[in-house]
């Protein structure tokens, strides 16, 4: 069992940060909001009070914030985790940011003395607690083996996919395939709703055919009963998804659906709905669609 400072005790961090605890690694964690902090040494964990503190005497460093300035934050610097981990640390970085920018923090960490492993993941909030969450790792082969009882405690489903910077690209995508899929999801909600068919019945026989999909398992039933709490928020739904479309113009690559919904969910972010969960895409699904009452006689009116 290996000693791990875990920085970032968010929505997933923190269930994260205590199943390692339960994995039965000595875990100190770091975090800008003390009650995280407070709810970590309670389940076994420990604390500190900088990024500096946390580090200095773990095998493995585990970073879990928000975006790629974030992490920017606390692994350089004076105070950051590369002028203060112990030289050969693992550094895991659980984030999910740009890919050049693991990239190049990776070529830094490693002029540090500190091994780096880009891992985003995927599962929201229900795979962080349960600990089945999909890994996607970047970074040497040997490093990727050196992590795999950290691995273990958190996640299922759990492969390496590159060198440094490969695991953010895979996520890119991941993050493209979910947005698309829940857009979809909602529209189809609503075109139940419109019919007033029995909406649970509908999405369980969905979820045994082709149309099932974690999606549909984690999202549908918030969908229907309007409940938004945030297990990924739209906010950093938005962030991925500028990612996607910034990287794919890079490369190139045309997404004209992950557009379409990337412009989605910024509008719903830019009108103060990013603190929902990315299911709430629903909400301007069915905003934006007129009753039909409306409809008819709007077509009335026009002579159709």
């Amino acid at each position: 069992m290996s000693n791990i400072a875990f920085i970032g005790l968010g929505i997933m961090g923190l269930p994260m940060a205590k199943n390692l605890v339960a994995a039965g690694h000595s875990v100190t964690g770091y975090n800008r909001s003390p009650q995280k902090v407070a709810d970590l040494v309670a389940a076994g964990g420990s604390g500190a009070e900088t990024v500096a503190d946390a580090v200095a005497d773990a095998d493995i460093v585990v970073t879990m914030v928000p975006d790629s300035p974030d992490v920017e934050a606390v692994v350089t610097g004076a105070d950051g985790v590369f002028a203060n981990a112990k030289p050969g640390a693992l550094w895991i970085d659980f984030s999910s940011i740009r890919p050049d920018v693991a990239a190049r923090l990776a070529e830094e960490a490693r002029t540090a003395g500190i091994r780096p492993l880009d891992a985003p993941v995927s599962g929201g909030e229900p795979g962080a607690v349960d600990g089945v969450l999909s890994i996607m790792v970047g970074g040497d082969t040997a490093d990727f083996e050196a992590a795999e009882s950290v691995f273990d405690a958190v996640g299922k489903t759990i492969v390496h996919v590159g060198p440094s910077g490969s695991g953010q690209t895979v996520k890119a995508a991941n993050q493209l395939i979910v947005a698309v899929n829940i857009q979809a999801l909602a529209e189809a909600v609503a075109f139940l709703e419109a019919y007033g068919v029995d909406t649970d019945a509908a999405l369980r026989v969905l979820g045994g055919g082709l149309a099932g999909s974690k999606v549909l398992d984690q999202k549908g039933h918030k969908m229907l009963h309007r409940d938004f709490a945030p297990g990924f928020r739209l906010a950093l739904h938005h962030k991925d998804l500028g990612i996607v479309t910034s990287a794919a113009r890079e490369a190139g690559v045309v997404v004209p659906l992950g557009a379409a919904v990337a412009q989605l969910v910024a509008a719903l972010v830019a009108r103060g709905d990013g603190g929902l969960d990315h299911s709430g895409l629903f909400k301007l699904t069915t905003e934006l669609a007129a009753p039909p009452a409306a409809a008819a006689s709007g077509a009335s009116a026009s002579g159709a």
